[in-house]
C-alpha cells in the first residue's frame, strides 16, 4: 500500500545512540522510493495516455471541423443548385409562355385568313350564283320566245331543196 503524505508526515523514527535508527529511516526511505516510482510510473503513464487522448481529440476536432466544413459546402451548393433550378424553370416557363403566346397568334391569324378565304368565297359563290342564274333566265326566255313557235311551223320543202342542190351540182 503506497504511503500518503500524512503518513510521511506523522512518520516517527526511535531515536539511537546517534540519532534516528539507520536502519528504520532507510527502510522508510525505501518505502517512499518505491512508492514515488510507482506513482512518477503512472504519471508517466497517465501523461502517455493524456497526450494520446489530446492528440485524439485533436484528430477528432479536425474531423469535425471537416465535416462541419463539408456540410457547409454541400448546403450552399445545394442552394445553389435550387437557386440555378428555379432561375432555370423560370426561363423555361417564360420560353414556353412566349411560343405559346407565338402558337395562338399564329393560329388567330390563320383564323382570320381562313375568314376571310370564306368570306371571298361566299362572295363568289353569291356572283357566281347570280350569274348563273340570269344565264339560266335568258336560255328560258330563249326557249319561251314566240321564234320557237315559228320555227316548228316552218315547212321545209325538201323537194325544192333537192332540185336546187342537183341545179347547182
Amino acid at each position: 500500500m503506497p504511503l500518503t503524505p500524512l503518513d510521511i508526515h506523522n512518520k516517527e523514527f526511535s531515536k539511537g545512540f546517534r540519532g534516528y535508527n539507520e536502519d528504520e529511516v532507510n527502510e522508510f526511505l525505501d518505502q517512499i522510493m518505491k512508492d514515488l516510482e510507482i506513482l512518477l510510473k503512472e504519471k508517466k503513464d497517465l501523461e502517455t495516455k493524456l497526450k494520446s487522448s489530446s492528440e485524439k481529440v485533436g484528430h477528432f476536432t479536425s474531423i469535425e471541423e471537416t465535416l462541419h466544413k463539408s456540410i457547409v459546402v454541400a448546403q450552399e451548393a445545394a442552394e445553389e443548385v435550387r437557386r440555378n433550378s428555379q432561375k432555370e424553370a423560370k426561363l423555361i416557363v417564360k420560353e414556353a409562355e412566349k411560343n405559346a403566346d407565338r402558337i395562338v397568334n399564329e393560329a388567330l391569324s390563320k383564323a382570320r385568313r381562313v375568314a376571310i378565304e370564306i368570306e371571298d368565297l361566299k362572295k363568289q359563290s353569291k356572283v357566281f350564283r347570280n350569274r348563273f342564274k340570269m344565264l339560266v333566265e335568258a336560255q328560258l326566255d330563249l326557249i319561251n320566245t314566240d321564234d320557237w313557235n315559228h320555227l316548228m311551223e316552218y315547212d321545209v320543202d325538201t323537194a325544192s331543196i333537192d332540185r336546187i342542190s342537183a341545179t347547182e351540182d
